[in-house]
């Protein structure tokens, strides 16, 4: 029923353009083109001077050979069968082909010509072309293969061959028209021109074929890709199903371990129970005993002997019953369900926070010792920005020296130790005022001591080479979306409806901006919403826009420093250099284009320099930008801000 539907669905693709019924003896034209075989010629019949293709007007200049395409007449006897169209009555029409028998000799009108003299502009057969080469008379006359287009080559205007080709004007021309009209005109010969247009031709199927096959083994090279993309991602979740099934296994033995505590405190208080039990049995039994005799000695209160009886109480009358308050509340047991608590609202916690941030939150202050392993992925993925942008391959996150365990539940009260109170070390002044300027320094200023607070630059010195900057839109990746007058740009995974241009980034989500500076000295900040996964530079106009080598730093057209997590690194031509992190929310660049020089500045109340690259820049440079973050922004400030 499906084969029988789609072949059902082809009706329109089976349909003749022309007659606009089912195909009969359909032929196919060289741009690709079917037709029924009457139907088309036709169409030629009165349109021999010029031939065309009746769907797409495709120009010939000569009648072109007419194949029967086979596979079009197979798939349309199929459509019949299935769709019970009646079969037409086949009338054997016999597909004219492209022939020198359908010239015919200009002298006896009948025979097959065999020769075209171009002096005489006729044709001829064997027996009439006999004078021209047995007569010295036709010695100069020019013959060759019989020509269809015979009376084309004629000059409308003065009825001459025409033999030569006017560059200028690109049309054939006559010996008359050379004298007339197209006097002064750059001129070839036909053949000249015929073989230049086929050299031209020669080269352009060259190079067709050339790129062709680089776009064939770029395809290949893909599909590759693809396949070994598809065995990054098994790869990646075999490591993480592995990595989660030991901590579901290290929570799930824990969870036995709490459970066989409980069963143990319950078992515990379960003797205790029966054991007091069976003993409250046994003084039952006791006190029964006595009551017996008691009860016998009182039916003998007339007799003599039960004067003289006597009946001691039991001792265990003086034992008095308890019921003994049991629970399963041990310390131990205690200890389980509050690390369990604890654990659940840690864990709770570390989701609520973003990806990026839960390292921090794992290991506060050692998030740099979390890596990207180096085994697992492939070396063109090595840099971890590089894997970022790659989205089809993720991170996986691994501590050096330990892996992540959940907290140990206590077994017990811990030991208390005794609590000395010790006399800190004598400091001398200095020690102790530049401790107190440490613990009093804001997080994101650098060290007291640090080169970059010994070379501050005060900003205002810097704003007196501010310039205003815009983002170029042309040069948007489809992922960045401009606003504020194009000077903010925001990423997202919402495409941006921007025209596909040459001058577009399509690789990274990178932007430029619209002006370049190739002389003088040119300042201007930035401000980060978030500098986890971004990256800020300088970039030549000739850089890639389309390929791998489009990345800013990962070619000889680009420098950046960029931030991947609380990692800060600074890129150029692939090489990369590790720096401190001075974590900015606001970089000012300070561009020297005759000193060959741009420093990028954490701005604060006062500007620290944090890297400077120093190139002689050969061409304008234009600020770069890159952001690999979803949801994360840079915005070109409005200096005096």
């Amino acid at each position: 029923m499906a084969e029988n539907m789609s072949l059902l669905g082809l009706e329109d693709e089976l349909t003749c353009s022309i007659c606009l019924g089912l195909f009969e003896n359909p032929v196919s034209l060289i741009c690709g083109h079917s037709f029924c075989a009457n139907c088309l010629e036709a169409t030629w019949k009165d349109s021999i001077s010029s031939l065309s293709c009746p769907h797409c007007r495709m120009v010939f200049p000569s009648k072109p050979e007419l194949k029967k395409n086979t596979v079009l007449s197979a798939v349309l006897e199929a459509y019949r069968i299935k769709a019970g169209v009646p079969e037409p009555v086949k009338e054997h029409i016999e597909v004219k082909k492209k022939d020198p028998d359908v010239i015919k000799c200009d002298n006896c009108m009948e025979a097959k010509a065999v020769k075209t003299c171009l002096t005489c502009m006729a044709s001829y057969c064997e027996d009439h072309v006999r004078p021209h080469r047995e007569n010295a008379i036709f010695r100069a006359h020019q013959l060759c293969d019989p020509l269809p287009d015979l009376m084309e080559r004629l000059c409308s205007g003065h009825g001459k061959l025409m033999e030569f080709f006017c560059s200028q004007h690109q049309s054939c021309i006559c010996s008359s028209c050379l004298q007339d009209m197209h006097k002064g005109c750059e001129f070839i010969t036909a053949d000249e021109r015929r073989f230049k247009q086929k050299t031209d031709l020669t080269d352009k199927l060259n190079i067709l074929e050339v790129k062709t096959d680089k776009n064939q083994q770029v395809i290949t090279q893909m599909k590759e890709q693809q396949i070994k993309l598809k065995d990054l991602a098994a790869t990646r979740k075999r490591i993480l199903e592995a990595e989660y099934r030991q901590i579901r296994e290290m929570i799930d033995r824990d969870e036995k371990e709490a459970m066989l505590a409980i069963d143990k405190e319950q078992e515990k208080g379960q003797n205790k129970l029966v054991s007091l039990i069976k003993k409250f049995n046994e003084n039952v039994e006791k006190m029964s005993r006595t009551k017996s005799e008691i009860n016998i000695l009182l039916d003998q209160s007339q007799s003599l002997a039960f004067l003289k009886a006597s009946v001691d109480l039991p001792s265990v009358v003086n034992f008095e019953p308890y019921n003994p308050r049991m629970n399963v509340e041990s310390k131990e047991v205690i200890a389980y369900h509050s690390t369990a608590v604890a654990l659940k609202e840690w864990i709770t916690k570390l989701m609520e926070q973003p990806l990026e941030n839960r390292i921090a939150v794992l290991k506060p202050g050692l998030g740099s010792q979390f890596s990207v392993i180096p085994s697992e992925i492939p070396a063109h993925l090595s840099n971890p920005r590089d894997m970022w942008m790659q989205k089809e391959a993720p991170i996986v996150w691994h501590e050096p020296s330990a892996r992540l365990r959940a907290p140990s539940p206590s077994r017990g009260p811990k030991p208390k130790f005794p609590v000395t109170k010790q006399k800190m070390s004598s400091k001398s002044a200095k020690d102790q005022k530049d401790h107190k300027e440490r613990k009093d320094q804001k997080p994101n200023n650098p060290p007291a001591n640090s080169p970059a607070v010994l070379n501050f630059v005060k900003r205002s010195d810097l704003l007196k080479y501010g310039t205003i900057l815009n983002f170029d839109v042309r040069t948007a990746h489809k992922r960045i979306s401009l606003s504020e007058n194009n000077t903010k740009a925001t990423v997202s995974d919402d495409p941006a409806h921007y025209p596909d241009i040459p001058f577009r980034f399509s690789v990274c989500s990178q932007v430029l901006c619209t002006k370049g500076f190739s002389q003088g000295r040119h300042y201007w900040e930035i401000k980060m919403s978030s500098n986890n996964f971004c990256g800020l530079g300088l970039a030549y106009g000739r850089i890639d826009r389309k390929g791998p080598s489009s990345r800013l730093g990962r070619n000889a057209d680009s420098w950046c420093v960029e931030w991947f997590n609380v990692k800060l690194s600074a890129w150029h031509n692939s090489i990369e250099t590790v720096l401190q992190n001075p974590n900015p929310s606001r970089v000012g660049v300070l561009l020297d284009c005759d000193q060959g020089s741009a420093t990028f500045y954490n701005v604060q109340d006062r500007s620290y320099p944090f890297h400077t690259f120093v190139f002689p820049f050969t061409e304008a440079v234009y600020p770069a930008f890159w952001i690999f973050s979803n949801s994360s922004s840079v915005s070109l400030c409005k200096l005096g801000n």
